[in-house]
């Protein structure tokens, strides 16, 4: 098959372990990773978009990638929705930067049941992440993982003060008793959706700790890509 899935990437040094959507084995299709320089995960988790620079810089690589053959976009991180139209009007190929794009599809399969969100910083997404992909805040139930030492002492730092390891087993444990509390306190969540790029590696827990369907980044990956080749 022709072609590629380009994934535009954050400016980071933790590991990227298979799962998560900044490693090409993760993807059951070709990917080539494009890096945009002085993208750093504390610029981008934010409330609101990023400088018109780094947004320029990201419409840059998207084109490369384009120029060099890919057949759709996605990114590593869901806060990149906020530049999720400027972007797709940059380039002729889809284009869906976070996962939180899948949230219309899921909202019509579930009926008038509520979709547990999962989220880097609750507090960034509910400042401005959920408007920006036009989620309804009070149609989803929203939980961060910010308060995983694990997570943010590794994630959401500065790329000069992230480690070269990462404790997989306390973020796996972390993510998986977050999404049993929350369908404790909500049994009628249909799904989780992940707006972390970095959380795919722990959706089979989750999956099995909540008996729920999880979706990610990497599903719409694989719809751009079946769209490309059937």
């Amino acid at each position: 098959m022709s072609g590629f899935i380009g994934v535009l990437m954050l400016d980071t040094a933790f590991p990227r372990v298979v799962g998560d959507a900044g490693n090409v084995d993760s993807y059951p299709f070709p990917v080539r990773l494009r890096v945009v320089p002085g993208a750093g995960s504390t610029d981008i988790v934010q409330g609101a978009a990023p400088p018109a620079a780094l947004t320029a810089a990201f419409i840059d690589a998207a084109r490369a990638l384009e120029a060099e053959g890919a057949v759709g976009l996605v990114s590593t991180c869901g806060f990149l929705v906020h530049i999720q139209a400027e972007l797709a009007a940059a380039v002729r190929i889809p284009v869906m930067l976070s996962a939180l794009s899948l949230y219309p599809t899921l909202r019509l399969t579930c009926g008038d049941r509520p979709v547990g969100i999962l989220t880097a910083s609750r507090q960034s997404l509910l400042a401005g992440g959920l408007s920006a992909a036009g989620i309804d805040p009070a149609a989803v139930h929203v939980a961060g993982i910010q308060g995983c030492r694990a997570f943010a002492d590794a994630i959401l730092k500065r790329k000069e003060d992230q480690p070269d390891t990462l404790d997989v087993d306390a973020i796996g444990a972390y993510c998986t008793g977050l999404a049993a509390g929350m369908v404790a306190m909500e049994p009628r969540l249909a799904c989780f959706l992940l707006e972390c790029g970095n959380l795919p590696p722990y959706a089979a827990a989750i999956r099995q700790a909540t008996g729920r369907p999880v979706y990610g980044i990497g599903d719409a990956a694989a719809l751009l890509w079946r769209g490309a080749h059937g």
